[in-house]
């Protein structure tokens, strides 16, 4: 007689640390876009701090687009019904 394998859940706590690396990773990423762009700005004297500002604004729609890339559905090589 075959036994059936039966499948283990989920470890809670992988998926735990899998989420503070990508909330440490963002923070990292953050806080080195804000530093580089108040470098950036002294270095170009510029009056206003739009690198201060354009560099994070980046760095959070990028991780936001990769997120969802990696967390969607894959679709098994299916084109997407076009109706």
């Amino acid at each position: 007689m075959k036994s059936k394998k039966i499948p283990k859940p989920p470890d809670k706590g992988s998926s735990l640390l899998q989420y503070i690396g990508l909330g440490s990773q963002l923070m990292a990423a953050l806080g080195l876009s804000v530093y580089i762009g108040i470098r950036a700005d002294k270095k170009l004297k510029s009056e206003t701090p739009l690198l201060v500002w354009i560099l994070p604004l980046l760095v959070i729609c990028v991780t936001i687009y990769k997120l969802v890339k990696e967390t969607a559905k894959p679709n098994n090589g299916k084109e997407p019904s076009g109706s």
